[in-house]
């Protein structure tokens, strides 16, 4: 059977029982969404391939403890948010400043669709410019958890208990680890945009 039409359970239990083939077809398989999720987290692409890299390693360890009924790929991203909150940290110990620079880690589409279609489209890239800076700023000042809780809700849409698993936070706290990232970057592109009109609960309910 070909790797590219088997679906990752039947790949899984061929990695399980031992088939270096079938693993590395896994890896082929989820790398890319796992860079892709720990680059917006880290903001540093050799961060992001070193947080992959460690995950793929982790889970080759740990896959005989994998629960086949649970998604493979959401198990992977749960390790893979882990390490990233875990490398961010590490840095931070050792007194490294987070990349503010980096504006291809957070995308700014959404912000940019705001303006008129009328505006001068070289209007419409420096304002997108200018959002993607401040938003790569106010990312940069988030707690590790924020950085990840905020990314994997907004951007990779994972419900809150995924995410809670990944980071190792309750319910509550996960919510608020969503909420203050959220307040954090509503002031930060406030400038840019004028105040928000209204405000919104840790649940994503309006007030």
């Amino acid at each position: 059977m070909g790797w590219m039409e088997a679906n990752d359970s039947d790949v899984v239990a061929r990695a399980r029982d031992g088939d270096t083939e079938a693993f590395r077809a896994l890896v082929e398989r989820h790398s890319r969404s796992l860079f892709h999720l720990a680059y917006r987290i880290t903001g540093n692409e050799n961060d992001a391939e070193d947080v992959v890299q460690e995950t793929f390693l982790r889970a080759y360890r740990t896959l005989p403890r994998f629960e086949s009924r649970a998604s493979f790929g959401t198990w992977l991203y749960r390790i893979a948010a882990n390490q990233a909150v875990d490398l961010i940290r590490s840095r931070q110990r050792h007194g490294e400043s987070l990349d503010a620079d980096a504006p291809a880690a957070w995308e700014g589409e959404a912000y940019t669709e705001t303006i008129p279609d009328q505006q001068p489209s070289q209007d419409r890239l420096l304002f997108g410019a200018q959002v993607q800076r401040r938003m790569s700023a106010a990312m940069a000042q988030l707690t590790p958890n924020e950085r990840a809780a905020f990314v994997m809700r907004h951007q990779e849409g994972f419900s809150i208990d995924d995410i809670g698993q990944a980071l190792g936070l309750r319910e509550n706290a996960t919510k608020q680890s969503i909420f203050r990232a959220v307040q954090k970057l509503r002031r930060a592109l406030s400038p840019a945009f004028g105040p928000a009109r209204t405000g919104t609960t840790p649940t994503g309910t309006k007030s």
